[in-house]
């Protein structure tokens, strides 16, 4: 079978060729059969007729494929349009043959035509429907296995077909589609390309153990977030891999039809999520950044460079991205060319918000409109074993860039903050709180305004748990939390930077913005539905490790300081903002000296002295075992 592809594959157009050559003559043959050979006399004057005039028809008739291009096809792959264009070809074929014999008088009996054209037609079709299924038999052959996986396919739409027609051609993935399932029971007990629609979501659990099915596709590209959550809950209890197609927006970069099964892709956390994206007032941003200059400190990073995305989407006069790391600060600059060319007007800093000079270069050399300061430590652990460096990086670096927007008269001023900041219990949410605190006091006393903007967990950011998780599933486990009752809030990147730029376009001064980011989620609920949905059973074939809280770590995050009274809403359903307080800013930025001093001296007890004045409602957890043996 596998010579006989390679011959076919080899010499296909000639064969077709040849095959409809003697189509050609065999359906121009049978009318004259059909009418009777009753002497010698008949058949040869029949047989002369035949003879002077069944290459004509066939020249016409292989001509008209060629110039429709029907030979162009690949068969091996051939669809309904690809039959449809070879039945246009024959009936164009058998329209000029008439024309042509009714001009130069041919005197083709009626009938000749009457059988011809079906006859040309259906077994032009029909070898090309053998060709196919030859094709996939020895596709079939090739694949031949007895590891097939057993899979159930949630959806009855166009991209399951897509998935089953590339199957039926391409198989690298030795898929066994047993059944299909969709919550429009109109189409229960239907087919797709002969496999069944057994019943709806709601069954997928029975249906999985009917079926042996190893393998869940949700091929519904268009699903909500609600239902996909639900129905990812269902799924995660079959102990079935789960695989997703991509939203629709991906599906479009290319034919539906084209390498569905590379689409396909492993359930993600930001789909167990449960919550639609939230999406803002994309007018008023643009409005915002539109022929401003822009300066991102932290640009490299993950929120700074998404926040570079979306500014660079809006047409800033200029972008100025500054990261002290080179290697990130290069990604996100080749990644803008690539996407942007000479379209937009940017450049790439590498220096630190600790170098007070070589930021006063950069404000003193351009007529900076507005500032997004991310540049940060933000690992928990790390800073609680690092204190010095989450203070002149969080503190003395935020206290830099706000002096340069003050002195250069920026526009305004954007703080990436975090939930960490409320109520801290470790270094790196203490230093976030006193950069919101120099910001305040800034607004205070310039006309610069300035804005923190404050969130949760930021799925796939640098530092994010989830990655983690995916590892160590991946290289069998053990899977480790903290604690089985730690929960946090979590956003998407997008998300994040939507606030950031919306924020600092409704910036008044002063103002700490949070987002409504719904319930939170409890991070064991997370780890186990990503297990199971990865085709395996927690505690089972993955481990689950309690390790304790890390240091500085707490069970829940807040997002607010104070009680509701000074909380109001914006005119955005989905932000609502704290209003400024009461902040003594000559003791701030006293105490701020000292805690730089004390930072530089690596005086470790000194920086936790200072930081607790500076933030009476920090609850160190910190280990003083550590601070002992420096």
């Amino acid at each position: 079978m596998s010579n006989l592809y390679s011959f076919l594959n080899k010499n296909r157009k000639y064969i077709l060729i040849s095959v409809d050559t003697c189509i050609a003559i065999f359906s121009y043959l049978i009318p004259f059969v059909m009418s009777g050979m009753y002497s010698e006399e008949a058949i040869s004057v029949k047989l002369g007729f035949f003879i002077n005039h069944f290459w004509i028809y066939s020249i016409i008739y292989i001509t008209t494929f060629i110039v429709m291009g029907v030979y162009n096809s690949m068969w091996r792959y051939a669809g309904v349009e690809d039959i449809f264009s070879c039945l246009k070809a024959s009936i164009v074929a058998n329209l000029i043959f008439y024309v042509i014999s009714f001009i130069f008088r041919m005197n083709v009996r009626y009938y000749v035509y009457f059988v011809v054209l079906p006859v040309s037609t259906l077994c032009t079709m029909g070898i090309r429907i053998v060709y196919r299924a030859l094709m996939i038999v020895e596709n079939k052959t090739n694949n031949k296995s007895d590891n097939y996986t057993n899979v159930l396919i949630i959806g009855a739409g166009e991209s399951t077909v897509a998935i089953l027609n590339e199957i039926k051609s391409n198989n690298p993935n030795n898929y066994r589609i047993k059944c299909i399932v969709d919550d429009d029971e109109t189409k229960t007990n239907r087919k797709i390309n002969s496999i069944s629609v057994v019943g709806t979501t709601n069954s997928i659990a029975s249906i999985c153990k009917k079926y042996n099915i190893e393998e869940i596709i949700l091929s519904i590209p268009s699903i909500d977030k609600i239902n996909k959550k639900r129905i990812l809950d269902i799924c995660a209890a079959t102990k079935c891999k789960l695989k997703i197609v991509p939203e629709v927006y991906s599906l479009l970069s290319n034919d539906i039809q084209s390498d569905m099964m590379k689409k396909i892709r492993d359930v993600q956390v930001e789909d167990l999520l449960g919550r639609d994206t939230i999406t803002l007032d994309c007018d008023m941003t643009e409005d915002f950044i539109k022929g401003k200059t822009v300066l991102v400190t932290g640009g490299g990073g993950s929120i700074g460079s998404e926040l570079c995305r979306q500014i660079a989407s809006y047409e800033p006069k200029e972008l100025i991205i500054l990261d002290i790391y080179e290697n990130n600060a290069y990604e996100i600059q080749q990644e803008l060319i690539r996407r942007y060319g000479d379209f937009l007007n940017f450049d790439v800093q590498i220096a630190s918000v600790r170098d007070i000079n070589k930021l006063d270069q950069i404000f003193s050399s351009r007529d900076i409109d507005i500032v997004f300061h991310a540049a940060a430590h933000k690992h928990v652990p790390l800073m609680e074993h690092n204190p010095e460096e989450a203070i002149k990086n969080n503190v003395i670096g935020t206290y830099n860039v706000a002096l340069m927007s003050s002195q250069y008269r920026v526009d305004k001023f954007v703080l990436i903050s975090t939930d960490k900041a409320v109520n801290p219990t470790n270094v790196m949410g203490a230093t976030k709180r006193i950069a919101e605190m120099i910001i305040q006091s800034f607004n205070s006393q310039s006309k610069t305004d300035y804005v923190a903007v404050r969130f949760g967990n930021v799925l796939g950011s640098n530092g994010s748990v989830i990655p983690l998780f995916k590892n160590q599933i991946k290289e069998g486990g053990p899977v480790t939390i903290t604690h089985p009752d730690i929960i946090r809030y979590f956003m998407t990147i997008p998300e994040a930077v939507q606030l950031v730029l919306q924020a600092g376009s409704m910036a008044e001064g002063g103002e700490i913005f949070v987002l409504d980011m719904g319930e939170p989620v409890k991070i064991k609920d997370l780890a186990y539905n990503l297990i199971r949905l990865s085709g395996f059973e927690p505690d089972e074939d993955i481990e689950i490790v309690y390790t304790g809280l890390r240091p500085g770590e707490k069970l829940y995050e807040e997002l607010l300081i104070s009680n509701s009274t000074n909380q109001t809403k914006t005119n955005i359903e989905k932000i609502f903002v704290e209003k400024p307080l009461s902040i003594d800013s000559i003791k701030l930025f006293e105490r701020i000296e000292k805690l730089k001093k004390a930072a530089n001296n690596m005086d470790i007890c000194d920086e936790i002295e200072i930081i607790k004045e500076l933030v009476p409602s920090y609850i160190p957890k910190f280990n003083i075992e550590l601070v002992e043996s420096v």
